[in-house]
């Protein structure tokens, strides 16, 4: 046991200066990967940004399609469902089997 004494004081500033050197390593890989994580979530913030503004945009042109006097989505809506009602009724005597 007196034999590992001397050992372990030579080994010692070895072993504290792997140890310095490994915590410094792990230390910039995570500065790394923050600032990529960063990065990343900067672009996608700017995704977001550039979507919500075109989706806007949109809602802008249908809110002035809807409030146009001159359009008038109901009766077109209305019109299309009596369109299909004619439809469906001449599709029913055909189907019958009628010879």
């Amino acid at each position: 046991m007196g034999d590992l004494i001397p050992l372990a004081g030579t080994l010692a500033p070895f072993l504290m200066v792997i140890g310095i050197v490994y915590v410094r390593s792990q230390a910039k890989l995570e500065e790394k990967r923050i600032a990529a994580t960063t990065d990343n979530t900067a672009e996608k913030a700017a995704q977001y940004a550039s979507r919500i503004t075109e989706m806007e945009d949109r809602i802008r042109v249908l809110e002035r399609i809807v409030t146009d006097g001159g359009y008038n989505v109901a009766s077109q809506i209305e019109a299309l469902r009596d369109t299909r009602r004619v439809e469906a009724q001449l599709e029913v005597p055909a189907s019958t089997g009628h010879v």
